[in-house]
């Protein structure tokens, strides 16, 4: 069946044109199925049944995956077999019946807004370090991105002068503006810090890690636990948590739903009325009794 996956990856990524980590996201959910196919005695493709991709998703629930998994293998499994049949590999799509769970959408935790200014003035310093570290921070809750979308931005995508960032997927282009924070902090950043930095200096790459190559996930994750504990933020804090913050503050301070929408780039904007439908009693709350001046 490896083959048939090894297939599927280079028509998404040839044809659909998905991320990197989509793929790899595909990637790793169905070689969990087809492991535990093997294990069950199937090894033929087409030999696997609706009853058999079932009893998958039983014991994925039976192990106490969480909803948001399990609901991310059936979508794994039906866009595979959707391939499967279209490549008249398979007679039957298997897959067609599959229900995902309901998913029961938590209110995301965000910070107040001393705790993000806390935060961001953590890298104050004047080494390569500080000065870099300052830009993504300040970026990234200016922006309200993805940490993906993050470290691989690339120099062209960022257009200093006016004030904004192009941020691109394979369906589409989104344009983020930042204020002045973001603006000084990327100035001074890319004024010669970022040069300093670079092994390659041909790298289109914004940001560098400090052995000189593009910055990496676990890298930024470890950077912003670093200057949360530093901050005393007591919170668990992940590189999420600045995107729903920086969406949280928007909309508490007025902002209409569609533009945050646009801004985060999310196609449906019942993902984003989530920010509208948190407690406006307990964000008070928390600026009231964190903020200097609430």
């Amino acid at each position: 069946m490896e083959k048939y996956i090894d297939s599927f990856i280079i028509y998404l990524h040839n044809v659909k044109k998905m991320s990197q980590n989509t793929e790899l996201s595909y990637r790793r959910d169905l070689k969990k199925v087809v492991d535990y196919l093997n294990e069950q005695g199937v090894s033929d493709i087409k030999k696997v049944t609706a009853t058999n991709l079932t009893g998958y998703v039983m014991y994925l629930e039976k192990n106490n995956f969480s909803a948001a998994t399990i609901s991310r293998n059936i979508a794994s499994l039906k866009a595979f077999y959707h391939y499967l049949l279209k490549e008249g590999i398979v007679d039957a799509d298997v897959a067609e019946e599959l229900k995902a769970p309901k998913i029961e959408k938590k209110i995301p935790e965000i910070l107040s807004m001393d705790e993000v200014v806390r935060l961001l003035e953590q890298p104050s310093g004047e080494s390569s370090k500080d000065i870099r570290d300052k830009a993504m921070l300040e970026l990234l809750y200016a922006t309200g991105i993805r940490v993906t979308e993050l470290i691989t931005l690339k120099t062209e995508d960022v257009n200093l002068n006016m004030g904004y960032i192009s941020c691109k997927d394979a369906n589409k282009e989104r344009v983020i503006p930042f204020g002045n924070e973001a603006k000084k902090a990327l100035t001074k950043y890319l004024g010669g810090t970022r040069e300093a930095m670079l092994v390659d200096p041909n790298s289109e790459y914004l940001f560098a890690n400090c052995s000189g190559q593009p910055m990496s996930r676990q890298g930024f994750w470890k950077l912003i636990k670093y200057y949360a504990k530093k901050a005393g933020i007591n919170a668990d804090i992940t590189p999420h948590t600045l995107r729903h913050s920086f969406a949280a503050h928007l909309v508490e301070n007025g902002a209409d739903l569609r533009s945050v929408q646009e801004m985060l780039g999310h196609s449906d904007i019942s993902t984003t009325q989530i920010y509208a439908h948190m407690n406006h009693s307990h964000i008070k709350e928390v600026y009231a009794k964190a903020h200097p001046r609430g």
